[in-house]
């Protein structure tokens, strides 16, 4: 149980983040419940889509290339994909979807779901210290990932003159983003042995791309707050 509350708690205190900072119209509970577990199925959708694959990947004897192939291909490409499919299936069309900060309430919350169960799955067997390294990275990475896959899908809903660009940019942006933010990860701990100097330079990189993503995700949000049609 204790490990299931660490993998499920960051996830919780993020939801309740981003609930609060809608300020001017909460997004009904059902709504946002519906979108949660979009990501929930969006994550199973994405294990057995990659399942067949799994052993496909080619091995390489270059570290800097095993590490993009696996970022971009067995992680951000296909995750992202799914994410956004889930996300326009369950509120493109929906009446409730009526201004700007509610793309990202819910492409948050559907990235979150991904995130839980996700989460679930690798803290339960790698235990705790998994648990918690996740929970500072891992899951706000898929939250802010979900910031700007929302940011640029409800431009896309209110901008319909440019539509199919920004929805482009809703997908393109969320897996550069997850692929560059895993790359630099993958690419520091295969380097650990062989190169620890290049490993610390990337490490570094790594937690300056994720200060960048949090200052990023914070301008959004206001940006879209700040637009809100219901704002006094």
């Amino acid at each position: 149980m204790l490990l299931i509350f660490i993998s499920v708690f960051p996830v919780v205190v993020i939801m309740l983040y981003i609930y609060f900072r809608d300020k001017y119209e909460k997004e009904p509970f059902s709504l946002l419940m519906k979108t949660f577990f979009g990501g929930v199925l969006s994550a199973v959708a994405t294990i057995l889509f990659m399942a067949p694959f799994s052993g496909l990947f080619p091995e390489t004897n270059s570290t800097y290339w095993q590490a993009l192939i696996t970022a971009f291909a067995g992680a951000a490409i296909p995750e992202e994909i799914f994410k956004f499919l889930f996300l326009y299936w369950i509120v493109w069309k929906n009446r409730n979807f009526n201004e700007y900060f509610d793309g990202i309430v819910y492409a948050v919350f559907v990235s979150l779901g991904f995130a839980c169960l996700e989460n679930i799955l690798y803290v339960t067997e790698h235990g705790m210290g998994v648990g918690i390294a996740r929970g500072i990275f891992a899951v706000p990475g898929h939250a802010l990932d979900g910031v700007i896959m929302g940011y640029f899908f409800s431009l896309a809903r209110f901008m319909p003159t440019h539509r199919k660009e920004f929805l482009f940019k809703s997908l393109l942006y969320s897996i550069l983003a997850h692929g560059i933010y895993d790359f630099l990860l993958f690419y520091s701990s295969g380097k650990s042995e062989t190169n620890p100097v290049l490993s610390l330079l990337l490490i570094l990189a790594f937690l300056v791309f994720v200060v960048y993503l949090w200052r990023l995700g914070f301008r959004k949000i206001k940006r879209h707050v700040d637009a809100s049609v219901f704002k006094q």
